[in-house]
Formats: structure tokens, sequence, C-alpha cells
């Protein structure tokens, strides 16, 4: 099956510090790992191959309805801080031929991994939060008949993860 993401990239940096002049190629696979890894396990397989036929459907747009809904308001503010969560563990770093190595700029300083911890820590807090909205919205009445795949998931399926926890983020 074909794949697409459920957000673009300007869904990042419009919503994100991530600046407008990072490459696309350094971060949106990091956005494909936490909409495989983390949406998928909230939706379900079903419901998420749903809504990625739908996109590749309609040639990276998604159609007005419920489903267009879901992702706008639910989907996407989530999917954006899971994918700065998975992605900011990297940013400063690169892999070539020579290796591994570090990024730097004459006029900068590099951040500690304690302060990185904390920025992936207040990414990872409105995750939750954002996790616990879809999941209250997906088990309140009436959204079995606008979205049955979130149901209908069998045997080898990822079936929807229904408990997430919310972890506020603290100052030490």
């Amino acid at each position: 099956m074909a794949k697409a993401l459920f957000i673009k990239r300007d869904d990042i940096t419009k919503n994100t510090s991530l600046s407008g002049s990072v490459d696309s190629n350094k971060f949106l696979q990091y956005v494909q790992i936490a909409q495989e890894i983390h949406i998928q396990n909230l939706l379900g397989t079903s419901l998420y191959e749903k809504i990625e036929t739908l996109i590749i459907d309609g040639n990276g747009v998604m159609p007005n309805g419920d489903y267009k809904n879901l992702v706008d308001d639910y989907i996407k503010p989530l999917l954006i801080h899971f994918g700065m969560v998975e992605y900011l563990a990297f940013a400063s770093n690169s892999i070539s031929n020579a290796g591994v190595y570090k990024h730097s700029i004459e006029t900068s300083e590099t951040v500690s991994k304690e302060e990185i911890d904390l920025i992936v820590g207040k990414h990872k807090s409105y995750a939750d939060y954002y996790s616990n909205r879809l999941i209250d919205y997906l088990c309140t009445s009436g959204t079995k008949s606008r979205f049955p795949e979130y149901y209908d998931n069998t045997e080898d399926d990822i079936h929807p993860d229904k408990q997430v926890t919310y972890t506020p983020w603290n100052l030490r």
C-alpha cells in the first residue's frame, strides 16, 4: 500500500519552533515514523488505512467531511508534536561517508542534552494532551457511525490504544 503523510511540512513549521529553512529531508522521515507508530496505535489499522486511502485518492488533499475534520482538528496537532519528539533527538547530527558528526555554527552555542530533553518533554506533553483529546472524541457517542473503522480491527490489525496517560510538563 502507498503511504501518505497526514500533515504537510508547513503544518510543522507554522506550529512549532522548527525553522522554515530546515530541509524537509532532515525531518519528514521522523514525522512518518511518528505517524506509523503513535497515530496508527491510537487510530487502529482500519481507521489509519482509511485516512491514508482518502489522502492518496485525493492526491494529497482530504475530501471535506468527518474524516477531514478528524484529521484537521485532532490528528494534525497530535502528529506535529509527536513528529518533533521523534526528530529532536537527531536534529543536531548528520550521518555521511565520513561518519556521524554534530552540526556547529561559529556564532552559535550547542544546546545541552538536558535542554533538548526539556524541549522533547514539552512536545511529549503536548502530544499526550492531544492524544487524550483524540481518544475522547473517538469514544463519544455518534462517532461509531461516522468512523466505523475505529471499531472493526481484526486479528493482525493494530487495535486502537484507548488508554493514554497525560504527563504534564514540570520545571525542576
